[in-house]
């Protein structure tokens, strides 16, 4: 690479334009935004990415998961493509830059190196992942993962929505079930740009993560029967409080995650109290503990303990405990040309730079089962996401994409004129 091009940058004004353009769709009721996936908005976002992506010449595929395909063609006809993209989806009280840098990142790149006229060996596809929040339409990375060969296609039409819609249903509402099989694509690499989501890099005053490693995740759902009785007039020698249950349950996983200390967590977000009445001992608790390692020995480990512990405690309260594994995948180790590539052009651009494990699920995740994959992550404020406050800088988006950019390009190979 000569010099002219180890000094490439995007457009930092255009990268931020353009996000804040996105976030006029869907917009959330705190400053943030609310574009689920399948919806009226989502639909409305996909349009634009596909309008700003003709408009740099790209030829537009899209898959039978809706999954959208921006390709730059390269000057090899026979060379597999590289690769990038996150998702365009949000949370219903979600932030204008998770997933969402990732797919105008990759756009970016497109932009610049038009305006320079480069040319690569290998073409350039910018990607925009079907629900890959999961929120409407459970799990996270849906179609990711069915392209990654997790799940089946009819698994994934079948998934429902908290009204019965499902997922099939509404790709077709919307305009965008496309012909391609999902997964018949084949890459040369694959990269993924997002804000960290944690605390981490803005702590250490750093401005690029090379993320080496998603951390594994399980998710058991644990139920716990006691029974029902007066707060007021049951003796506490006689009571069967599920709740409280729950609540020892929970410290155990807090006790668990710390001896794993630094990179094992667990906590429950999920809890369901019955009867959920103030002048009544549960007597019915339905909770899911998540817990997250980059060891997969370790998630092993937390979740052995996890069900002696509770049982151990159900035991001695008499109540009764029952175990469903609902979610969960292994840890993820990036491929190491591409971590390298990521960090090459840290350095290569000044860029202070560390390693990083992903404590989030991500598209790449998946694509790293069936491509050589790797992320480039950039911080957000306070570590604050999947929350309308999200919020990052517009060096921060700068510097990332400008990472991706040399990145990409090292992975595809610049033609010299």
């Amino acid at each position: 690479m000569t010099d002219i091009q180890s000094n490439l940058r995007i457009n930092g004004d255009r990268l931020w334009e353009s996000l804040m353009d996105m976030a006029k769709i869907g917009p959330g009721v705190a400053g943030g935004n609310n574009r689920q996936t399948l919806t009226d908005e989502d639909s409305e976002g996909r349009h634009l990415f596909q309008k700003w992506c003709e408009g740099q010449g790209c030829s537009m595929g899209l898959d039978k998961m809706g999954n959208m395909f921006a390709r730059r063609e390269g000057t090899d006809p026979d060379a597999l493509p590289v690769y990038v993209g996150s998702h365009l989806d949000t949370q219903p009280t979600g932030g204008k830059y998770d997933g969402v840098l990732g797919v105008l990142g990759g756009l970016e790149i497109i932009r610049s190196i038009n305006d320079l006229g480069i040319q690569t060996k290998h073409p350039i596809v910018v990607t925009n992942w079907s629900n890959e929040e999961g929120t409407r339409f459970a799990p996270p990375m849906l179609s990711s993962g069915v392209f990654g060969g997790m799940h089946t296609l009819e698994w994934a039409y079948d998934r429902e929505d908290s009204e019965g819609k499902t997922f099939g249903d509404e790709l077709v509402r919307i305009g965008w079930k496309g012909e391609e099989e999902v997964g018949d694509r084949k890459m040369h690499a694959f990269f993924e740009l997002h804000i960290e989501q944690g605390p981490i890099l803005e702590a250490e005053n750093k401005t690029i993560g090379v993320v080496t490693h998603g951390q594994g995740l399980s998710w058991t759902q644990i139920t716990i029967t006691g029974k029902d009785s007066h707060t007021g007039s049951t003796p506490m020698p006689m009571r069967r409080n599920a709740g409280l249950g729950m609540a020892r349950i929970l410290e155990k996983v807090e006790e668990i995650a710390l001896s794993h200390a630094p990179h094992a967590v667990g906590a429950a977000g999920h809890v369901d109290v019955y009867p959920n009445s103030r002048n009544v001992i549960p007597g019915k608790v339905v909770f899911t503990v998540d817990m997250r390692s980059p060891e997969l020995s370790v998630i092993a480990d937390m979740e052995k303990r996890l069900m002696a512990e509770s049982k151990k405690i159900c035991a001695d309260m008499s109540l009764e405990v029952e175990f469903e594994k609902v979610g969960g995948f292994d840890p993820v180790e990036f491929d190491e040309k591409c971590v390298s590539a990521v960090r090459n052009a840290s350095e290569k651009l000044g860029y202070t730079h560390m390693n990083l494990i992903s404590g989030a699920g991500h598209d790449a995740c998946w694509i790293n089962r069936v491509a050589p994959t790797a992320m480039v992550m950039c911080p957000c404020v306070d570590g604050l996401s999947h929350n309308e406050a999200e919020e990052i800088s517009k060096e921060w988006a700068t510097a990332g994409a400008d990472v991706l950019l040399h990145a990409v390009l090292e992975t595809a190979v610049i033609i010299e004129s």
